[in-house]
């Protein structure tokens, strides 16, 4: 059954003529619009297998990110994927390469795709990475996936990484509080958001825990709230510190994510120049995977990147922001995040 579906798919895609493939078009004009010309196709829809026990689930990537969340559910398990929409896909929010906003405890987003199954521009079924978490053998193909927008392949069937669903999860909220003084007070929160005034935290784990967490947050002065602010359209990233000289004449409303250093705004960070080897090694990766530039054609990775591909700050690299790398570090850090938030 799921040959035969992964079967079809391929077939869809063929081999020749320019191709755009269609999830549920939340992020359509990220990175630019697919050609009109562009013949259109559909992921594979459907949960294949949920294996609670390894933690990790095989699901078509054109299904829909809340059915999948709803089905894990059942089995006290999630996956850390955004759902900007009940229409967006696990396939696109991939392809999009945003991070859920709860990176500050969990990671980003490359994270949780473990295995890909996915149409070469060729025409030809290709599988990365492996079912499970320990498998990190060979080079990541997946994390060259994520946020690729599907110009390096169209995926179809996807094993993502599932978490526990925590015990307590709790919202809190202050004015005039710190936030950068929060990441480093309490103990792995899992999101710091920020607008310039007030200040959101989100505490998730043991009940227990989170109750001692949330006595922090107590004596700022912050209280619990129903959920986070609504997050701006426009979305850029910054080195963390810099966070703090965000001013909001320049970007409107903002909302940044404390610790990590992206900043969801109603006005688009100014996007610097990227450096020209980064541009170089975009162009060679495509070219390798799609020589003729037939899947998705007129999307472009390197537009919808957030602006944050390589950027240098002081001493080090916003790729690596913990270190300061050169040579072989930059090019696989390059390769490995070109698009994700």
């Amino acid at each position: 059954m799921t040959a035969d579906v992964m079967r079809a798919f391929v077939n869809d895609v063929g081999e020749s003529g320019p191709v755009t493939c269609v999830g549920g078009r939340t992020a359509w004009d990220v990175g630019g619009a697919a050609d009109p010309a562009a013949r259109e196709v559909r992921a594979p829809v459907g949960i294949v297998e949920h294996e609670p026990a390894e933690m990790t689930v095989r699901v078509r990537a054109g299904t829909p990110v809340d059915v999948l969340q709803r089905e894990l559910a059942v089995g006290g398990q999630r996956v850390l994927l955004p759902s900007p929409s009940p229409d967006a896909t696990v396939g696109g929010v991939l392809a999009v390469g945003r991070s859920d906003v709860r990176r500050l405890a969990y990671g980003p987003l490359r994270d949780v795709l473990l295995e890909a199954r996915y149409v070469s521009a060729d025409g030809r079924l290709i599988k990365g990475g492996g079912p499970t978490v320990k498998n990190v053998s060979g080079f990541d193909l997946c994390r060259l996936l994520v946020g690729s927008l599907g110009t390096l392949g169209f995926l179809g069937e996807v094993v993502l990484r599932t978490r526990p669903v925590p015990d307590a999860s709790r919202w809190h909220r202050g004015d005039e509080v710190d936030p950068f003084a929060l990441v480093a007070e309490l103990y792995r929160p899992a999101a710091i958001l920020w607008d310039g005034a007030a200040a959101w935290v989100l505490l998730e784990g043991r009940a227990v825990d989170v109750r001692e967490q949330a006595s922090v947050l107590t004596r700022h002065g912050m209280v619990e709230v129903g959920g986070p602010p609504d997050l701006p359209p426009q979305v850029s990233s910054l080195t963390p510190s810099a966070l703090r000289a965000l001013d909001p004449s320049a970007t409107g409303r903002f909302v940044a994510e404390i610790g990590v250093g992206t900043v969801h705004a109603d006005v688009g960070a100014a996007r610097a120049a990227l450096p020209v080897e980064v541009v170089e090694l975009n162009r060679r990766i495509k070219d390798r995977f799609d020589p003729r530039g037939r899947l998705n054609p007129g999307r472009d990775p390197l537009l919808g990147a957030g602006a944050e591909v390589a950027i240098r700050t002081g001493g080090g690299c916003r790729l690596c922001p913990t270190r300061s790398a050169t040579g072989s570090d930059h090019r696989r850090a390059r390769a490995e995040r070109r698009a994700d938030p």
